[in-house]
């Protein structure tokens, strides 16, 4: 064989060669990418928040879940955001993660009922919503919160409490929750279960919009106004911010030793236990809430079991026997204040027993 057939022969051999190697490894590049190109949000995870006003949300809400998540699962990544108090913030939001493939949301809503749309419309996408602290309407595959009934309850014969004796004869004066959260009508229920026909009558009542504390001491402030200093025995705050705005009313108009409640267990709300210009709190422990929650997300993701985190069902206004896990809260005084949340770390005693609050801290065993 000449020079010239031997090299015409080895190129045709090398083309074969070629060929046959990009034919083999063309089924072995799709099945490559098939393995390493999931599905985009396989191991992502979305989280929800409603508003910042409220410091649990951004200082153990999301702390918490994020790395009760991380603890679980070390390739899955959380996605998260806080809607500010804006609806359409947390619509877009959540679209957004659903438009990434994110298969799992924990939603804590800023209106329950606009998230009915949002939450069906990604259930059947194959979404599952686990409905945070707040109930959401629509196609939930779980909940998780606290006994808000109870909770209302327990605000309720705290204010009784607080009163004492004078409970048959007080006026008292309340102010509930916002209209759009589901939690506060829970709240309202369970206070007047606890307040009516115990105390005289309910002299001024008020949905206060987004739980405002601005809202909330313009109010008291025109109730001071119209009934006199005097017209009222005591004040039900829904949580510890609205009670902020309202303990600054009556201090403006000079008035002493009329309880004022709460919920929340927030360190202003703590400090007022301390100095008395706040009767008790509701103490809600956002860990196990959080972690279950966190949990949830993971089992959901990964097509797992959640019938031993979900004691019970709940019902929103469109589906019933939603699996669902509801904690129980605790009435915190300055009594019981060192043997709850300062005892379970919510709270520094450093950061609670400012040096104007020593002696209080003192005779409360806190130092």
């Amino acid at each position: 064989m000449g020079a010239a057939n031997v090299t015409n022969a080895t190129i045709r051999r090398g083309v074969l060669i070629s060929v046959l190697t990009l034919s083999l490894a063309a089924p072995l590049a799709a099945c490559g990418n098939d393995h390493q190109e999931p599905s985009q949000g396989k191991d992502h995870i979305g989280l929800l928040l409603p508003e910042n006003k409220s410091t649990r949300y951004e200082k153990f809400d999301h702390r918490i879940i994020s790395r009760r998540i991380a603890a679980l699962c070390l390739q899955c990544t959380v996605d998260y955001g806080n809607a500010e108090s804006s609806v359409d913030t947390q619509r877009s939001q959540f679209d957004d993660l659903v438009k990434k493939g994110v298969k799992v949301i924990i939603l804590d809503p800023v209106d329950a009922q606009a998230a009915k749309a949002w939450v069906d419309s990604a259930a059947r996408q194959g979404v599952q919503v686990i409905a945070y602290d707040r109930l959401a309407e629509g196609n939930v595959a779980a909940y998780v919160s606290y006994d808000n009934d109870k909770i209302g309850r327990l605000q309720g014969e705290a204010i009784l409490a607080a009163l004492g004796s004078r409970a048959a004869s007080a006026d008292v004066v309340m102010f509930n929750g916002s209209p759009d959260d589901p939690n506060a009508p829970a709240f309202k229920k369970g206070a007047h279960a606890a307040l009516d026909g115990k105390v005289r009558k309910i002299v001024y009542e008020k949905d206060v919009p987004e739980w405002s504390e601005a809202t909330a001491k313009k109010e008291m402030a025109d109730v001071i106004n119209s009934r006199g200093p005097r017209g009222f025995d005591a004040v039900y705050s829904a949580n510890d911010g609205m009670a902020g705005g309202i303990a600054e009313a009556l201090k403006s108009a000079g008035v002493k030793n009329v309880p004022l409640g709460g919920q929340d267990a927030e360190l202003p709300a703590l400090q007022r236990l301390l100095d008395g210009t706040q009767a008790f709190t509701v103490y809600k422990e956002v860990r196990p809430e959080a972690e279950t929650a966190a949990e949830l997300a993971f089992r959901l993701l990964r097509g797992k079991s959640i019938s031993d985190l979900t004691s019970t069902t709940a019902a929103n206004h469109s589906k019933s026997g939603i699996p669902a896990k509801q904690f129980k809260a605790t009435v915190v005084t300055k009594e019981n204040l060192k043997d709850t949340v300062v005892r379970d770390g919510v709270v520094r005693s450093d950061l609670l027993c400012t040096p104007a609050l020593a002696t209080q801290c003192a005779s409360a065993g806190i130092g």
